[in-house]
């Protein structure tokens, strides 16, 4: 994983932040150089800016661009709610005056082109209070775009959430690493489109860290030309009770459509004899673990007796294992199968959503989106398994304490049956040789690009199907592998010396 993916905590960007001072190293010049320079590229002159800054200093992160701005001919507006708590914009705010910029009182009649919110930043740990929340408000009625440096005002970096008042940024311009809050929770709302500036420091300056943002590497599925059936593996879905049979067809539909070269459906209901919308689903006549290389169950599995005992089967299996819907609502509620979920051999992934996970960690499904990383990591640790907590910046956890959160996807996925084609997707990947983190990540990412591409299509996030996302998803797959085999022939061509 590239060090630009790294997701570090507040303690590890604050000993970065102590070393870069140690070597002489002004990052608040750098961040103020990369948000004028952001805003250069976007908003030539004779643009109108209002800068607002807060006393710490992502305030004078805001105020020393403001005076770059200055500098180089734009004229922008200065708003100073408080006096400058942090001798670095204490410093900023008078070269400001000395340039003859003085502060503005509030926002007044002015049309402004573009706001930038340089209020709070990464360390702000409770709602903002009045006159604060009065201003963010005032900030977001204004018609103009904001750009939020670091991190949206009043958000929080790390879980996304927003107590009270916050900035809706159109644009967010993070520093030094990604913050994992931008994506997920509210931060997915408010933190608008994402870049980050790493201010030049050096790869080796940003600790490892638990945390990435999700960029998997597809390459593991380039297929050789002498392939089978048999090379791309085999999966047994077990699942479809009464009345909810559709959820293990989708689920199947999804595995064909990423690459399994088999696929069983192991269904309670026994009603449907052939799937005409996919023939090639071998439809089993009675509910069993198939002879498949890879298990998934829950999809549309319910709760009834027959259920927990064929769950009770698959856990005692050692083949990979995907676990979803009432799979993981059956090892919530039955110590039994929790204990032997958590000692499995093989391994095992579980792609809850929100109130899921709260069965599984007896706890309210509000207590998992205030803290959805922590949520995920003890589940992963609990179990011993790859999560998947669903959800606006899906989380994948491993055992181990590592995360990734993901950057695609969105409220096109917000239908029935999402979660079926992810299951889906997931045990293709498995059955196609990746291991269980790699099969995890890839899976969310490219049912994410499904989602993201319906929207970019149509123009909005109404109306996708989970039967029209499983054939996206395809499409999203072999472009990414298609992509990792142009980058390593061009490579190679790269490499290889010219004829004399």
């Amino acid at each position: 994983m590239a060090s630009l993916d790294r997701i570090l905590d507040i303690e590890a960007l604050r000993r970065l932040e102590s070393r870069a001072e140690e070597a002489g190293v002004d990052l608040m010049a750098r961040a103020a150089c990369a948000a004028a320079d952001w805003i250069t590229s976007r908003y030539p002159r004779p643009a109108r800016l209002l800068i607002a800054a807060g006393v710490g200093n992502n305030g004078g992160d805001a105020l020393m661009a403001a005076l770059l701005l200055h500098e180089r001919g734009y004229r922008p507006d200065i708003l100073v709610p408080a006096t400058p708590a942090s001798p670095a914009t204490q410093r900023a705010l008078t070269a400001l005056r000395a340039a003859g910029v003085e502060p503005v009182h509030g926002l007044g009649a002015a049309q402004y082109d573009l706001i930038v919110d340089g209020l709070f930043g990464i360390g702000l740990s409770r709602p903002p209070d009045a006159p604060w929340s009065e201003l963010i408000a005032a900030l977001n009625a204004s018609a103009a775009p904001i750009l939020a440096l670091d991190v949206p005002s009043g958000l929080d970096a790390w879980t996304g959430n927003a107590g009270g008042a916050c900035i809706e940024a159109r644009y967010t311009l993070t520093f030094l690493c990604h913050k994992p809050g931008l994506f997920g929770a509210s931060g997915a709302d408010l933190a608008g489109e994402i870049e980050l500036a790493a201010l030049d420091c050096p790869p080796d300056w940003l600790e490892a860290g638990r945390g990435e943002v999700n960029r998997p590497d597809a390459s593991p599925l380039r297929r050789r030309r002498d392939s089978h059936k048999g090379s791309n593996g085999s999966i047994g879905i077990v699942g479809g009770a009464c009345g909810m049979l559709g959820a293990a067809l989708l689920a199947g539909r999804a595995a064909l459509a990423c690459g399994a070269g088999k696929v069983w459906i192991a269904a309670l209901d026994p009603a449907l004899a052939v799937d005409t919308r996919a023939p090639e689903l071998m439809l089993l006549p009675r509910a069993h673990l198939p002879a498949a290389d890879i298990l998934a169950v829950g999809p549309g599995l319910g709760t009834s007796p027959q259920a927990s005992a064929l769950l009770g089967e698959a856990l005692a299996d050692s083949r990979p294992l995907v676990l979803d819907a009432d799979a993981l609502n059956l090892v919530a509620a039955d110590h039994a199968l929790a204990d032997a979920l958590s000692r499995r051999s093989g391994p095992s992934i579980l792609t809850p959503h929100p109130a899921e996970a709260a069965r599984l960690l007896a706890c309210p499904s509000s207590a998992v989106q205030a803290d959805r990383i922590a949520a995920a990591t003890t589940l992963a640790e609990r179990f011993a398994c790859i999560v998947v907590l669903k959800g606006a910046g899906s989380l994948i956890a491993a055992p181990d304490g590592r995360y990734r959160i993901n950057p695609t996807g969105g409220p096109a996925l917000a239908a029935a049956g999402q979660g079926d084609v992810l299951c889906g997707i997931a045990a293709a990947l498995l059955a196609q040789g990746m291991d269980a983190w790699s099969a995890a990540c890839l899976s969310v990412f490219v049912h994410g690009l499904a989602g993201d591409d319906f929207q970019r299509e149509q123009g909005g996030a109404i109306g996708l199907t989970a039967s029209e996302t499983a054939q996206r998803a395809r499409h999203q797959l072999n472009r990414l592998v298609g992509q990792t085999l142009f980058d390593k022939l061009v490579g190679l061509t790269a490499r290889t010396p010219q004829s004399p």
